[in-house]
């Protein structure tokens, strides 16, 4: 685990920058809206054993958002679930680093690329847990485009009437979608109440801030009864300033001096 989650977070974006760098690859501001959550999940909340990924008794996390993978497989190799080298070969052919999150890396529960699937599975392993008699528990992390999915709404039904409690969903909630805004391409508001209306907890954060990510990541429903959501408001191309809320950076990637001015951008803030 780490501790200092800011570093952590700042580690991770670097790594994720050189990812999309090198690999060419997609989705970098979606990756780095999400660093600071990954940070705290796998630095403070997450129980997991890094030398034993399939730990039966450890917590499951889900990247329902699967094409922001580089900012999970990057706290994955920091936490030595796999060789740091084997970041170098992402987005590569016959890689097991695939540019949407797969199942064959250690440490990854379940591959996501299709939106809308990560919360339904993460519906079934929190069922399966209460079933079991399991104390371990399930976070799924979902986009907000990927609230246009249907699927999404009716795992929301199935886990209020079956008292999930064990279930924490976290909205990364950037309000940018593909090429323009949640806005102008499907609103979601008002969100909270509609979470509300459907039986979980609504927590509402700063989703750069790690005290309010760890207190929310911790914190018991007030409704013992309820799964927990938090809307975790996000800036897309968080911590690159000339990737900060730019819609292009969900399918652009930086060269070289891109790169080197991102990664110089965030040593200088860290």
């Amino acid at each position: 685990m780490k501790n200092n989650t800011q570093k952590f977070a700042t580690d991770i974006r670097i790594l994720a920058l050189e990812m999309a760098c090198h690999a060419r690859a997609s989705h970098i501001g979606s990756a780095l809206s999400i660093c600071d959550i990954i940070a705290v999940l796998y630095g403070k909340v997450l129980n997991l054993k890094p030398e034993d990924p399939s730990w039966e008794e450890r917590d499951r996390f889900l990247l329902s958002k699967g094409h922001a993978c580089s900012a999970v497989y990057a706290a994955l190799a920091e936490l030595n679930f796999f060789p740091k080298s084997w970041i170098s070969e992402y987005g590569k052919d016959h890689s097991i680093l695939m540019q949407h999150i797969s199942h064959k890396v250690p440490g990854v529960e379940f591959s996501t690329g299709s939106l809308g699937h990560g919360l339904s599975f993460g519906v079934g392993k929190a069922l399966a847990a209460k079933r079991r008699n399991k104390s371990w528990h399930t976070f799924v992390l979902l986009s907000d485009g990927e609230l246009d999915e249907g699927s999404n709404w009716e795992a929301l039904m199935f886990a209020s009437h079956h008292q999930l409690n064990n279930l924490t969903a976290i909205i990364d909630y950037n309000k940018l979608q593909s090429l323009t805004t949640i806005e102008n391409t499907l609103s979601l508001e008002p969100l909270s109440d509609k979470f509300s209306a459907f039986g979980w907890q609504v927590y509402e954060v700063d989703g750069h801030d790690h005290t309010e990510l760890y207190e929310a990541l911790t914190s018991s429903p007030l409704e013992e009864t309820k799964p927990s959501i938090i809307i975790a408001h996000t800036t897309k191309g968080k911590g690159v300033e000339f990737m900060e809320n730019k819609v292009e950076w969900h399918y652009r990637s930086p060269d070289k001096t891109q790169l080197e001015d991102a990664i110089s951008n965030l040593r200088m803030h860290k």
